[in-house]
């Protein structure tokens, strides 16, 4: 039963394995988009589940043990608190990790290279402009595609 408890590996690499997997795939998203949750594509969310399986290994090693799993998972919990808090406090840190609006309608113009650099489509953004009750593009003042990933419309008056 004891085996049960007690981590195979040694905590302080359990510690280790967490933060450095934590830190990899918050970075590795951060600059892949800014899609919100809701917004995922069929493709995003494969992407998800075979990188949380491909990294698995990585935080837990060779131990299966409840006790080495809840350390990493503490571990995560509590890195995460701290990048959170971290981001709350300090504006330079919070535009790093969750980089700044970018425009994508300029009076009633497109910006296609924004809209390129940002993956979205021409459909989304139709989209999202309907949604906000404007239907042609000529009569959006600003189209910014926020930090979160929301697109926000302002239109003409």
């Amino acid at each position: 039963m004891g085996h049960l408890w007690i981590p195979d590996i040694p905590i302080d690499e359990k510690i280790l394995r967490s933060v450095v997997v934590y830190l990899f795939i918050l970075l590795a998203f951060r600059f892949t988009g800014k899609r919100q949750v809701g917004q995922l594509t069929p493709f995003d969310l494969v992407l998800l589940l075979i990188i949380s399986n491909v990294v698995q290994n990585a935080v837990i090693g060779n131990d299966n043990s409840l006790g080495g799993g809840l350390i990493g998972a503490v571990t995560i919990l509590a890195l995460n608190w701290v990048v959170v808090e971290i981001s709350y406090r300090f504006k330079f840190f919070r535009r790093v990790m969750e980089g700044t609006p970018t425009i994508l309608i300029h009076n009633g113009k497109i910006l296609t290279d924004n809209l390129r650099k940002e993956r979205i489509t021409i459909e989304e953004l139709q989209a999202a402009i309907r949604k906000s009750g404007v239907v042609d593009t000529e009569k959006v003042r600003f189209a910014v595609l926020e930090d979160n990933g929301q697109i926000s419309v302002v239109p003409k008056n």
